[in-house]
């Protein structure tokens, strides 16, 4: 893209930002679908990619004013929710690494928006059998920043669906290591408590096993003293 287009969609953008009131960039950023289209900061701030950092700054700063809930006190709810998603565009945008990976979706945006276009020319050019100037709807500049813009959001959309994914499968991973430790746990408590109660009770089986002995002496020592003391009467004779 030409920088005479891209300088005439800032300016576009500058001029639909001039006029919006803080309750009308409360609603921007609340709208709806506002969940994926705020995770492009640039979005957010209504800036182009390629500004510098201090221009990004002065936005942000414009911004946060607007919709800071202390200068919205019929709608400080909405507004502190404005406020959060505003700042935390300057963060990721403010973090050089993370601003980074954000100029990386817009450069991939860029890339695949220009493929789309050249199979969009090659297929209009085999249409008309090679004649005419292959000129498609993109080559306004206008419309080329749109495409991008468009693309810009599918990206960071995919981003952020990948990230969720990965944190549930990470949560669900942790989880069942939990669940696992857990149970591991329960086992190893279960057979700690077992061998305490088979330790203490192994003196009560000791004692109760002497008693057994014990007794079934003195019932055999009884039964012998019964049977050496026994007489059997003597035989008389009988008289004739």
């Amino acid at each position: 893209m030409s920088q005479g287009g891209r300088g005439i969609w800032v300016k576009e953008i500058e001029k639909r930002d001039s006029v919006l009131t803080p309750k009308q960039q409360i609603d921007r950023l609340l709208r709806p679908g506002s969940t994926y289209l705020n995770l492009n900061p640039f979005e957010v701030l209504q800036i182009d990619p390629d500004i510098a950092l201090d221009e990004v700054k002065k936005k942000y700063r414009r911004l946060s004013i607007l919709v800071h809930p202390d200068k919205n006190p019929d709608d400080q709810e909405r507004a502190q929710q404005s406020f959060e998603i505003i700042n935390k565009a300057w963060k990721t945008l403010e973090n050089e690494d993370t601003r980074a990976k954000c100029m990386d979706v817009i450069e991939e945006a860029k890339a695949r928006t220009d493929h789309m276009i050249a199979e969009k020319r090659k297929k209009l050019k085999k249409e008309v059998g090679g004649h005419g100037g292959g000129r498609v709807d993109e080559d306004d500049p206008v419309t080329y920043k749109r495409a991008v813009y468009v693309m810009t959001m599918k990206l960071f959309a995919d981003m952020e669906r990948k990230r969720r994914e990965l944190d549930t499968r990470d949560m669900e991973e942790r989880k069942r290591k939990r669940e696992q430790e857990i149970d591991e746990e329960e086992k190893a408590t279960m057979e700690k408590e077992w061998q305490k109660n088979f330790e203490e009770s192994r003196q009560n089986r000791v004692n109760s096993w002497k008693a057994f002995q014990a007794g079934s002496s003195t019932k055999a020592s009884k039964t012998k003293k019964m049977r050496s003391g026994f007489k059997p009467p003597k035989h008389k004779a009988e008289s004739r």
